[in-house]
């Protein structure tokens, strides 16, 4: 199994990177969809964000209002960590649990819009940052999200620079390119990560990979 952790600033165009790796034949463990699962209603991460942040968060349906969360905490830098504090172990718990299910020589891709931001980049093999020049990311966010250019600007700078992102890459996605030559170098790279994988398996029981984990758990 080839662990992949695969990250970029909102707007880069990761999401179209990940469905593109999912047709090639990767295993994609989404951290958002993740983290909207482990807070649905009845779940005890639910119940810690509203013990957290007050039943304000809460729709009339009884479900978390995201847009009123992201208010508050985008705004704040303490109570986004205090958010992440809550939601973060569950979803960690979560994609272990799901990449233990994938075969031995899957190609495991951990889509995870933080990975920079919280130091996971030592958990995988191959770290892929998609990354978009940041007025490629606002006309994106603006003109396909409908977000207003101070919300775009403001969940833009909560996050890693730019370069921050490409000092822990082991393999870096340019998406300020038409998708016909997106598609083209995912491609490569899924080569790159398919042969990586068959390496892995290959490798004999009981070795070390070459971050240090035992793969024979």
């Amino acid at each position: 199994m080839l662990t992949v952790g695969l990250t970029g600033g909102i707007g880069a165009g990761k999401s179209e990177v990940s469905r593109l790796l999912v047709r090639h034949g990767a295993v994609l463990i989404d951290a958002d969809r993740i983290a909207r699962e482990v807070v649905e209603p009845g779940t005890p991460g639910l119940a810690a964000v509203v013990d957290a942040f007050g039943t304000d968060v809460l729709a009339a349906d009884g479900s978390l209002d995201r847009p009123r969360l992201g208010s508050i905490v985008f705004a704040d830098p303490d109570k986004l960590a205090l958010l992440n504090s809550i939601v973060h172990p569950l979803v960690g718990a979560r994609s272990r649990e799901l990449e233990r299910a994938a075969a031995e020589d899957a190609v495991v891709v951990h889509d995870v819009p933080l990975l920079t931001e919280n130091g996971l980049a030592p958990l995988y093999d191959v770290v892929i940052v998609v990354d978009a020049s940041p007025a490629t990311q606002l006309d994106r966010l603006v003109r396909l999200r409908g977000m207003t250019e101070e919300d775009a600007r403001a969940r833009m700078a909560a996050q890693a620079t730019r370069e921050q992102r490409r000092e822990i890459a082991d393999i870096v996605i340019d998406n300020d390119v038409p998708l016909d030559a997106l598609k083209r170098r995912v491609a490569e790279v899924w080569d790159d990560l398919a042969h990586r994988a068959r390496q892995a398996g290959a490798a004999p029981e009981g070795t070390v990979g070459d971050d240090g984990a035992d793969r024979t758990g």
